[in-house]
């Protein structure tokens, strides 16, 4: 059997996951092992590993690795422990496939022990650009350290390839996002309602803000900046999905749990869970802030995005999208505008370019096709594209 070790640091990271792991389980000729790090074993990040053990999920080995301050310096430290940890896990285990999603640090850590183990990198979602977080630096050097490559769009591709990787080892194959949202059993908006304890009687926004890795230790000012916005729509409600473990993501969520206190149209939540997230999502009026979601999953509800600052600048996007600046009156506008008959048409008819779903089977696929050809070869040549 062929052991493949699936890493997971975030609840994000495992709801994108979570069906090529059942897919991959569903494989007799292939041993799988989640191994769970990071944010999910913490209990200022809700635990979240204890999501995957309700899905029935079965976890080879927890990894702690988080220190209890969110400096760069403590991200380092991390990072550090990350490599010690896994090269201890990866020494015993001895996988023949590491299968990673993203752009965070710990996973750049651990792929970094894989490589010094000599074990295949299959990679998700390489070649996107993020020019206002350190996950832009973050994943192209994981797509460097990998060897199969699978990302959400075509342009997406043909930037792996630019950086070169050979064309036959990158597939386009969709974002899973889009898999979840047609294939998961999301809940009607009263069970939604129910399940948060918070009353959706009045037009509502979704909103995830992270930091902004690249800027000046800002992020609590462009939050700010977000959080006095809001107040001045006194007649929406407000869900919020709590910051991760970045540098300075404590501070955003302090802020934001004084926010909460002080305003009955607002609720947060460390983990809503996939299907609480999607949920909220289909029933929204808008999605607000800097989380990849608003430009991934949302317009596939045909819903509007306000994306916030420069986190996810130069991802591809789609039409529903409204990009503003980090101050209170654009942000205060772009909200006025996505409420307009005008604006929701626009979201409402506007075409997703992260796919259509069936994603999971491609990847799979790939990845049974790599193995059973026997086409894994660690000595990569670099892909010259022609120069124009």
């Amino acid at each position: 059997m062929k052991k493949i070790s699936i890493l997971t640091a975030t609840r994000a990271e495992y709801g994108l996951l979570k069906p090529i792991i059942k897919k991959l389980k569903e494989i007799s000729s292939f041993d799988v092992r989640v191994v769970v790090t990071g944010a999910h074993l913490s209990p200022e990040f809700g635990l979240t590993y204890k999501e995957i053990e309700q899905d029935g999920i079965e976890i080879d080995e927890k990894i702690e690795i988080l220190l209890s301050a969110d400096t760069p310096s403590a991200i380092s430290k991390s990072m550090g422990l990350a490599m010690i940890s896994f090269a201890d896990y990866f020494s015993k285990l001895s996988p023949d496939m590491l299968l990673v999603l993203g752009d965070r640090y710990e996973t750049l850590a651990v792929c970094c022990s894989a490589m010094n183990q000599r074990i295949p990198i299959a990679h998700l979602y390489g070649g996107e650009t993020t020019e206002g977080a350190v996950d832009e630096s973050i994943r192209h050097a994981i797509t460097k350290l990998s060897y199969l490559h699978f990302t959400s769009t075509e342009e997406y591709r043909r930037r792996v390839i630019q950086l070169g990787e050979q064309p036959n080892r990158v597939f386009s194959v969709g974002a899973i996002g889009i898999e979840n949202i047609l294939n998961e059993k999301l809940m009607s908006k009263t069970e939604l309602e129910t399940s948060i304890s918070f009353k959706l009687d009045r037009p509502y926004a979704v909103i995830t803000f992270h930091p902004v890795t690249l800027e000046d230790n800002n992020s609590a000012e462009q939050f700010q900046a977000l959080l006095d916005a809001c107040k001045n729509h006194k007649n929406m409600k407000f869900i919020f999905s709590k910051a991760n473990a970045d540098a300075n993501g404590r501070v955003i969520n302090q802020l934001l749990d004084k926010f909460v206190i002080e305003n009955d149209n607002a609720v947060a939540f460390t983990s809503l869970g996939m299907v609480r997230y999607l949920s909220a999502l289909k029933y929204s009026s808008m999605v607000i802030g800097n989380s990849s979601s608003g430009l991934v999953e949302a317009p596939s509800f045909g819903v509007p995005t306000i994306n916030i600052g420069d986190r996810q600048k130069g991802r591809v996007q789609a039409d529903s999208v409204i990009n503003c600046e980090p101050i209170k009156d654009k942000i205060d506008e772009a909200i006025t505008l996505a409420l307009t008959k005008e604006f929701k048409d626009k979201a409402y008819n506007a075409i997703n370019p992260y796919g259509d779903g069936n994603t999971s089977e491609k990847i799979v696929d790939a990845i049974k096709s790599f193995w059973l050809n026997d086409k894994i070869n660690l000595k990569k040549k670099f892909y010259d594209c022609e120069v124009k």
